[in-house]
C-alpha cells in the first residue's frame, strides 16, 4: 500500500473554508502546522469537524488516511531546484526542468501550483521512495560504505 504523502493525500482534504476556520489556532495548509497538531487534529475529525453547517464530517476512510499518516512516516515532498525552460508555440508551450535528482530512486515533477488569468506558477516537486519492509534500502539506494545490491536471475516455476 502506497504511503500517504501531505502534499497529494492529507493537504488536498483540507478546504480553503476549514483553513480560515483553523487560522487563529494554526495553519492547516502548513506541513509543519499540521504535524504539531495532528493528534489535536485527528481527535476533532473522530468527533464533529467539519461542522454540517460548511460540509460536514470527513467520511471515515479520510479519518483513516489522516491517522495512517500521522501514524507513519508523516512523509512530505522536498521541493527541487532546476534551470527551467520556456518554449512557447502556436498552440502549446513547454516547459522543461533540467537539473539533477538528489539520489537514486527519487521521482519528480512540474506540478501546476496556481493560476491565474494572466500567469501560472509550477512547483518542481522530488519524492523520495519508501524504505521497503524489513529495513531494506530502495534499490539503488545505499548507506555510505554499504555495497550496492546484486541482482540475479530468478527462475519461476509454475
Amino acid at each position: 500500500m502506497r504511503t500517504p504523502v501531505f502534499e497529494l493525500h492529507i493537504r488536498p482534504m483540507f478546504r480553503a473554508t476549514d483553513k480560515a476556520h483553523m487560522g487563529f489556532a494554526f495553519d492547516l495548509w502548513d506541513y509543519n502546522d499540521v504535524v504539531a497538531n495532528a493528534d489535536a487534529v485527528l481527535a476533532r475529525l473522530q468527533s464533529d469537524m467539519p461542522p454540517t453547517a460548511t460540509g460536514g464530517p470527513w467520511p471515515e476512510e479520510w479519518i483513516t488516511l489522516f491517522q495512517r499518516w500521522k501514524d507513519g512516516a508523516r512523509k512530505r515532498l522536498d521541493l527541487g531546484t532546476a534551470a527551467f525552460t520556456l518554449q512557447q508555440g502556436t498552440t502549446k508551450t513547454t516547459i522543461t526542468a533540467t537539473g539533477t535528482f538528489p539520489a537514486a530512486g527519487v521521482v519528480g515533477w512540474l506540478q501546476l501550483e496556481s493560476e491565474t488569468a494572466t500567469s501560472k506558477t509550477y512547483v518542481l516537486h522530488f519524492e523520495a521512495p519508501d524504505a521497503p519492509a524489513g529495513g531494506r534500502h530502495a534499490p539503488g539506494l545505499r548507506p555510505e560504505g554499504e555495497l550496492p545490491f546484486h541482482r540475479r536471475p530468478v527462475r519461476l516455476r509454475p
